[in-house]
């Protein structure tokens, strides 16, 4: 095939010229190329929509058409789902925590255009999501194919996989530092020099590309006209800790809403459900239409009377005290939008919406000090707002730092971005445990982390470990019978198991060795009166971290395996040894 020939001519150039880690770099270079693309592609496609839509829909009923919208966009995304791709498209970067965790560094080929297209449809459209996890997947899906085609190996792939979404991140906001750090800190799993370089050339080559096709303005325009005053540290003290919990209300909100759709067994009915209930809280809170970035603009510099445009609370802005109470619904109700988005079928990412509720948390909390006679910048309490969310929500306060100085250029406020930020992740992790990414994996075991004893764990499966050549006896059979089955076997253990495959008990060849030449006993005595309940099994769904606790625990050498109570087969624990030294070769070898 000619494919076949082109990947064999590009590693024979590989082994005489590119040897080493040269070659990750130059594939690197490749993956940011690529995923700058991606995202390049992805806002210019919610672009046209937007135009297209607001040129389409003037008049006097416009703003009744933000109603429908979002509906319309979520319908086209579940039907291109169905019936053109096929296959689920899944949100960005809890897939790609997924394929690293479980599937080995796979992430199938459709990922390369389908977080595209539905996410184009989904936020173009007014879903009330952002654009970054969907560049993310399709950066996970870049890395992933291009080390899979060039039949790389597992860490290899990985690590093209973590350049991908530093350079999905740096692209998006034109904030290759961030990127880098997103990469270490919520993808990279085993940090080592060589990974740097090849996170470094992605990142990079991904931002200039977005700067050469999308202009040099960074996503939020911020400029600082007020110095930051060490004697206001305890506010930004103050504001860390209160993002944090509404981090936690984030967080719980987004599971306790997804739990609530997830029972609908019908797609349409939970389209029906929640793409109606986005549409009233859209129709009655507009600033909650789409991502959102011109509302978190116009905040960052100081202005908040454009929120209530058009909407029906504009007589609010004559009392503090109602524009406050709007203000809190247009925070709260941004997380139900959101999950919503997500739970009617829409396909996009959450750093947008966080970016919006911790600009609008900074934004309220100066206004109300202010008004109670204390003199702070509501444009840096913005800022830092927002910084302190994507540390709680995310769980990733180096990124959160790094990103809002970067997307902002407010590096003159890095001092109470790194405060607020460490506070808001120290108060949202008190509550809870794992952000809305891994929250359900998690839950699932499958959750890789930076403990890499325990990644190695998680990447090994039972089912790979069984070991099936163990002769079977029935509880009813007599020790002569057992005797030949012990003269065919190799094994020192025997599982006794009924008609149905039923384990019932064990007989260790040690247990009768007294016994087994008497033959005065052989045709008396049954398999049932020799065997005994094992006090330790495994099951075929374990994850190999149990299955290790129960070997050390027991000091067992064999542990049978069930399913549903039938018997597997054994699994050694000298077999578990050495498929994890196989596993740490394969996970950590330069």
């Amino acid at each position: 095939m000619p494919e076949s020939r082109f990947i064999q001519r590009v590693n024979n150039f590989r082994i005489r010229y590119l040897s080493g880690h040269r070659f990750l770099y130059v594939l690197s270079a490749f993956v940011g190329l690529g995923v700058g693309l991606a995202a390049v592609i992805i806002k210019n496609l919610v672009h046209y929509i937007r135009v297209v839509l607001q040129n389409g829909f003037q008049g006097d009923y416009s703003q009744y058409y933000i109603f429908a919208l979002p509906v319309v966009g979520i319908t086209l995304t579940v039907l291109f789902i169905k019936y053109i791709n096929k296959r689920p498209v899944g949100h960005g970067i809890p897939g790609v925590l997924f394929s690293i965790s479980k599937n080995n560094g796979i992430i199938r080929s459709h990922n390369l255009y389908s977080s595209i297209i539905t996410s184009a449809l989904t936020v173009g459209f007014g879903g009330s999501v952002g654009l970054e996890g969907p560049t993310v997947a399709t950066g996970g899906a870049v890395g992933s194919n291009i080390g899979r085609a060039l039949k790389l190996n597992y860490k290899e792939v990985t690590l093209l996989i973590s350049c991908a979404c530093a350079g999905a991140l740096s692209a998006i906001f034109k904030a290759p530092i961030a990127g880098i750090v997103f990469a270490l800190e919520v993808i990279m799993l085993d940090l080592t020099m060589w990974a740097v370089i090849p996170l470094l050339i992605a990142s990079a080559t991904a931002a200039l590309t977005s700067y050469l096709l999308l202009g040099q303005n960074v996503l939020y325009q911020f400029n600082l006209t007020e110095q930051f005053d060490m004697g206001q540290i305890h506010w930004y003290l103050l504001l860390g800790a209160i993002v944090g919990l509404l981090s936690v209300y984030f967080t719980k909100c987004y599971i306790w809403i997804t739990s609530i759709f997830e029972k609908f067994e019908s797609r349409w009915k939970r389209l029906l459900v929640a793409g109606g209930i986005l549409g009233v809280i859209i129709f009655f809170f507009p600033p909650l239409y789409g991502e959102g970035y011109e509302v978190v603009n116009q905040e960052l510099r100081g202005e908040f009377f454009h929120l209530f445009d058009n909407t029906f609370f504009e007589g609010w802005t004559q009392s503090f005290a109602l524009l406050a109470i709007y203000m809190l619904l247009l925070i709260g109700l941004k997380v139900v939008a959101t999950t919503l988005t997500f739970s009617a079928g829409g396909i996009g990412g959450i750093f947008a919406p966080t970016l919006f509720i911790g600009a609008n948390t900074g934004l309220l909390f100066g206004m109300v000090l202010n008004q109670v006679g204390f003199d702070v910048s509501i444009s840096n309490m913005a800022l830092v707002g927002m910084a302190g969310m994507i540390a709680g929500v995310v769980h990733a306060p180096l990124t959160a730092i790094f990103l809002i100085a970067e997307i902002t250029g407010g590096y003159e406020l890095f001092f109470p971005l790194m405060l607020a930020s460490t506070i808001s992740y120290g108060t949202t992790r008190y509550f809870v445990k794992n952000s809305v990414y891994t929250v359900q994996l998690a839950k699932r075991g499958e959750l890789m982390t930076h403990h890499k004893d325990r990644n190695i764990l998680l990447m090994m499966k039972v089912s790979e470990l069984i070991e099936t050549n163990f002769k079977t006896v029935r509880p009813d059979e007599t020790l002569r019978d057992l005797v030949q089955v012990i003269t065919k076997s190799s094994r020192n253990i025997f599982p006794v198991v009924d008609e149905k495959n039923y384990l019932k008990g064990i007989v260790k060849l040690d247990g009768i060795r007294h016994i087994m030449f008497n033959q005065d006993m052989y045709d008396n005595t049954l398999v049932s009166d020799l065997m005994h309940t094992p006090e330790w099994t495994i099951q075929s769904t374990d994850q190999m971290e149990e299955v290790a606790r129960q070997f050390s625990e027991s000091g067992r050498y064999n542990l049978p395996v069930l399913q549903n109570g039938k018997y597997l087969g054994f699994v050694s624990r000298a077999r578990v040894f050495s498929s994890y030294r196989e596993m740490l070769k394969h996970f950590s070898d330069d």
